[in-house]
């Protein structure tokens, strides 16, 4: 009998652990990746962005309140945050805790699906055979403050890049920015930002990197793109990486920087997750410290 229960009683022992390590410990686990991008002209001081994303804030989350915090001590020149901020609708004076002094350097912002609406309980199966687009069908009114959440950010003089394009000043350098709403929940209009990007640098921000919005803003001479959404698979298996990407993205560029035609591409692992599923395996929570340098 002894030998009978042996290795099922492994098997969920082993389950149970591996949960337990996957929501206590790697979900804790925050990271800052750091990255070289040459898109700048020869000459041209370095500038150094901060991406954040995916933070999914509930008022309980202290510890990552206080890690992003002390991200102001790398000095960023520039804040960029692609959304899904927010999962409570208590959650906007804990978000800007989080951002503490980093608000008050330059910084722009777009929105994702959780900033708009609460998540809700869902079989994390589901992602297997398609993304969570469709569950977002029959919810037509938002129910999380983004519009104060938003506004919190303006206030402190963040460029809301939702659909829009605008100019910030990072360093030495004037950026042009184009960013649009988030694709997921098909409030993305990039018809109204199109044309060619203006400047000497230009950064597209969206949430979700559907590749057909990637190839208009590599069209339109955007230098670097950046994005978060996917949470790089939240839960990969090891030598194989993310099950899936939940959006039009390949597994291959489902977080860190690639290449996208022409252009720069940066996706972000995100911070935070979803608290109905509030776990991550070989795949920690991150932010990224992109530092813009010359081209050869």
């Amino acid at each position: 009998m002894r030998k009978r229960y042996a290795v099922p009683l492994g098997v969920v022992g082993t389950g149970i652990a591996g949960v337990g390590y996957a929501s206590v410990i790697e979900r804790n686990w925050f990271r800052l990746r750091r990255y070289d991008v040459p898109v700048l002209a020869p000459g041209r001081r370095p500038i150094k962005i901060l991406h954040i994303s995916d933070t999914h804030l509930t008022p309980g989350r202290r510890r990552m309140i206080k890690w992003v915090s002390a991200l102001d001590a790398l000095e960023p020149d520039l804040v960029v945050n692609t959304g899904d901020s927010i999962s409570h609708r208590d959650a906007i004076g804990p978000f800007l805790d989080l951002l503490g002094p980093l608000l008050d350097r330059p910084g722009v912002f777009v929105y994702g699906s959780n900033d708009m609406y609460s998540p809700v309980p869902k079989n994390p199966a589901r992602y297997l055979w398609r993304t969570s687009r469709t569950d977002y069908n029959r919810r037509t009114v938002p129910d999380l403050p983004y519009r104060e959440l938003g506004a919190a950010m303006t206030a402190a003089g963040w460029l809301d890049l939702n659909n829009a394009t605008g100019t910030l000043k990072a360093g030495d350098t004037e950026i042009w920015f184009g960013g649009i709403n988030d694709s997921h929940i098909g409030k993305d209009r990039y018809d109204e930002i199109a044309g060619p990007a203006q400047g000497p640098l230009s950064i597209g921000v969206m949430h979700s990197p559907e590749p057909r919005n990637l190839d208009r803003f590599a069209g339109d001479g955007y230098q670097l793109l950046l994005a978060g959404h996917t949470h790089g698979g939240q839960l990969c298996v090891p030598m194989f990486g993310a099950l899936v990407t939940n959006c039009g993205i390949d597994r291959a560029r489902v977080k860190g920087l690639n290449r996208h035609g022409p252009a720069w591409l940066h996706v972000s692992a995100g911070l935070g997750t979803s608290p109905w599923a509030p776990v991550r395996f070989c795949c920690p929570p991150e932010a990224s410290l992109l530092t813009l340098v010359p081209s050869a």
